[in-house]
This record gives C-alpha cells, sequence and structure tokens, in this order.
C-alpha cells in the first residue's frame, strides 16, 4: 500500500474523471475514480480515503446521496462537491451534510485541493479562512450567469428557468 494520501473521484464523466484522477496522481495522490454512488461505496467499504470530490448531479442517485454514504462509511473524509449546475439551496445543504466546500465547473486541481487542504498543491493542512470561501452573492451570480449561458444569452428564456 501506498504512502500517499488516497482521494477517490466521484464523476459519471468518464473523461473528466479520469483526467481528474491522472492530475490528482501526478501531485502524489494515491486517486481513483468512481463512476455511481455503488461503485463509490464498494471502495470507501474497502479502503476508505482521506478525501473525496464527488460530482453533484449524476444519473439516478445525486452527489448529496453520495456525500451521505461516504461520511457515514468514515466521517472524518474530506470531501468537496463539485457542480455544473450550482444554486445556493445545494451549496448549503452539501456543507450541512459534511462537504468541506462546493466549487462550480470548471474546476482545476489546484481549486479542487486548495478547498480539500487549504493549499493549492495539497501539501499542507488548514482551516478555511473566511476570505477563501465565496459569498452567497457570488454563488448566485455564478448561478444565474449559468443560466443565461445555457439560454444562449436569451434572458426571458433564462428569466424562466430561473423563476
Amino acid at each position: 500500500m501506498s504512502d500517499a494520501r488516497s482521494i477517490l473521484v466521484v464523476d459519471d464523466d468518464e473523461t473528466f474523471r479520469t483526467r481528474l484522477v491522472r492530475a490528482l496522481t501526478q501531485r502524489g495522490f494515491d486517486a481513483s475514480g468512481a463512476e455511481s454512488l455503488e461503485e463509490a461505496r464498494e471502495r470507501a467499504e474497502a479502503d476508505s480515503p482521506e478525501y473525496a470530490v464527488i460530482d453533484l448531479k449524476m444519473p439516478g442517485v445525486s452527489g448529496l446521496e453520495t456525500l451521505k454514504a461516504l461520511l457515514a462509511i468514515d466521517p472524518t473524509t474530506r470531501v468537496v462537491v463539485l457542480t455544473g449546475y450550482g444554486s445556493i439551496a445545494t451549496a448549503v445543504e452539501a456543507i450541512k451534510l459534511g462537504a468541506r466546500d462546493y466549487l462550480t465547473k470548471p474546476a482545476d486541481v489546484d481549486q479542487i485541493l486548495k478547498a480539500l487542504t487549504g493549499s493549492r498543491d495539497g501539501t499542507r493542512e488548514s482551516i478555511p479562512t473566511v476570505q477563501d470561501v465565496p459569498s452567497l452573492a457570488r454563488v448566485e451570480w455564478e448561478h444565474i450567469q449559468r443560466v443565461l449561458s445555457d439560454s444562449a444569452g436569451n434572458i426571458t428564456v433564462a428569466a424562466k428557468q430561473l423563476g
């Protein structure tokens, strides 16, 4: 078994998952991937990871359910939730359930490591400062911008989607 810190990437997007696992491995982590809650649970029960990166939207079970399952196996696992469609409600829920952070895609490996460990290279552990946590206004603005982008800039369609 390796002395490297273990990290599990749970994402149904095979390309993203593979690239993130490779990038984390290159930075000295013992990284592995899982494409579903079931596979993540099996891996965590066999060898609980120190860290986990979980996609929020996956077919079937949400990333929040995966978060709950991994933390039920090992409450000390540090988890970051990733999503392409951020919202204040899901960000708050993820943090309440025990996620260390909530990032919107596209997030690069340095952002993910900083959210997990407090440093961009993953070498030191620290408690996030208030400046590291995005404001709710920032998360809301990013969500509005993503919906507007998905609506091809059509404000009327975006407004209907946002309610």
